[in-house]
């Protein structure tokens, strides 16, 4: 299977099933969420009133879709979650593995 450079599953391993007729079904391999220390902390947010995490995805990474990377450094499960309570703080980090600057 072929993802986008901007999935989530990009770099997640595809394996196959073989029934016992010989049937072959190719799926995904789990995707295990990292915690969030494993981000490299560029900013923090506040949500404000109406903001959609696409809209805020767009903004901070100039790509709607890539919405799972503030999932993964807030851990969260849903992402409608991160935007419902207005004044929380989501982390804005790098990707996971990129180092940050050290005292910035």
């Amino acid at each position: 299977m072929l993802f986008p450079t901007n999935s989530r599953y990009l770099n997640v391993e595809t394996t196959k099933l073989v029934l016992p007729d010989g049937t072959e079904i190719a799926y995904l391999a789990r995707r295990f969420v990292p915690p969030p220390d494993r981000f490299a902390l560029l900013q923090q947010y506040q949500v404000a009133e109406g903001d959609r995490l696409d809209n805020l995805t767009a903004r901070f990474f100039g790509d709607p879709e890539q919405f799972w990377r503030v999932c993964d450094a807030n851990g969260a499960m849903h992402p409608d979650a991160l935007t419902e309570e207005i004044g929380r703080r989501l982390r804005i980090t790098l990707p996971e593995g990129i180092p940050g600057v050290p005292n910035v």
